[in-house]
């Protein structure tokens, strides 16, 4: 059951917007950081905190896909089936981890710690495919090396994520993404070398933006454009 402190959270998340039902969305986060999934109480809760409808609730939380309404693992692994992803070996991954943790789309394993799923894109093309686990990126994956991604998970071994901090918990994630800080934000580097081309490229003069009044595209190799200007 949601705990007074949890209330007091709920509270706290409606108050940081002008318009409290602005905070409909990390307040179900917050929920499903104390309860594993959406329950009809947290729905509740959220409703009587903000004025809603439970109806009104349940449509915003039905309408997501981060909101579930069955107990997720200790760890969401997400494996990106999207068009690149599954071009360069997503399908083949996702089946593999299917394969071998003994579940389907969306099923969690009999020890609660792995819930597997297929996922639309997570705009990380220069990295396919990609598996996330509780958001954070894994990039780069093949079958064997989700694999063993998982069986290290399940042996709770430390992982870290290929672009951002260690990886924690899906509760822990999930209070995270409700707004409330765990003091890892610069833990690990936040952007990969594809990334950051185009930054590079600029850096060494190689390019230049065109003018404030200039059009999109008059920038040229030589750093010249159309309009005359410099930015």
């Amino acid at each position: 059951m949601l705990t007074e402190k949890t209330y007091d959270e709920l509270r706290e998340i409606a108050a940081r917007y002008p318009q409290p039902r602005s905070g409909l969305l990390p307040m179900l986060h917050l929920v499903q950081s104390e309860e594993g999934r959406l329950t009809p109480e947290g729905i509740t809760a959220c409703a009587e905190v903000l004025g809603l409808t439970e109806a009104e609730v349940s449509g915003v939380a039905t309408f997501y896909t981060m909101y579930k309404r069955h107990p997720v693992g200790d760890y969401l692994v997400g494996v990106c089936t999207n068009t690149l992803c599954a071009v360069m070996g997503g399908d083949a991954i996702f089946e593999r981890l299917q394969e071998h943790l003994g579940v389907g789309n969306d099923e969690t394993t009999a020890d609660g710690k792995i819930t597997l799923e297929h996922v639309e894109c997570n705009a990380a093309c220069d990295y396919a495919p990609v598996v996330m686990v509780n958001w954070e990126f894994n990039d780069f994956q093949t079958p064997a090396s989700a694999v063993e991604l998982v069986d290290r998970l399940r042996a709770g071994e430390e992982v870290s994520a290929t672009r951002g901090a260690r990886i924690c918990s899906w509760r822990q994630a999930e209070r995270v993404l409700a707004g409330f800080e765990d003091g890892r934000v610069d833990e690990g580097p936040a952007a990969g070398p594809a990334s950051l081309a185009g930054l590079r490229v600029v850096a060494a003069g190689g390019l230049e933006p065109a003018s404030p009044g200039g059009s999109a595209g008059s920038t040229t190799q030589s750093g010249s454009t159309s309009g005359g200007g410099r930015a």
